[in-house]
């Protein structure tokens, strides 16, 4: 497989926190709702966040550059494509968004990078063994 689609609910002010991906390209789009507002900055030359650093995207196919920190609001059917070292955060402005991802297929445990450490699920204290494993949990409960 060479894409991957997923669908996410954005609610109001519901923040996916500022990241970048390694290896993955992506298109998000706001398939419906809300305006979808999106917050970028650029990497430095090592990929790692840097609060100074802007650059471009493209939206609808047209490229725009951004300012570090600066945004874009998406109305319903408006898309952005981000590169690897892209960093953003983005959220419902004003009510929920269905935000679709079109992206290539990637390993979400070391392509994702987070500006502020958070952990990628929640620590489950199990009572019984799981019924349904979580990617997260393959390597304790499989090897």
């Amino acid at each position: 497989m060479c894409h991957a689609e997923k669908l996410l609910i954005s609610r109001r002010d519901q923040i996916s926190p500022m990241h970048t991906h390694v290896i993955k390209a992506e298109d998000i789009i706001n398939r419906g709702g809300a305006t979808l507002e999106i917050q970028f900055y650029g990497s430095d030359v090592d990929g790692k966040f840097d609060e100074t650093a802007g650059g471009p995207v493209y939206c609808d196919g047209l490229r725009r550059c951004f300012a570090p920190g600066g945004g874009l609001r998406l109305a319903p059917g408006e898309s952005v494509t981000l590169m690897p070292g892209d960093w953003h955060a983005f959220w419902g402005d004003g009510g929920e968004v269905l935000t679709g991802e079109v992206s290539t297929v990637n390993d979400d445990d070391p392509d994702n990078t987070f500006r502020d450490p958070i952990g990628r699920f929640s620590e489950i204290e199990e009572g019984e063994a799981p019924t349904h494993l979580l990617v997260s949990d393959c390597r304790s409960w499989l090897g």
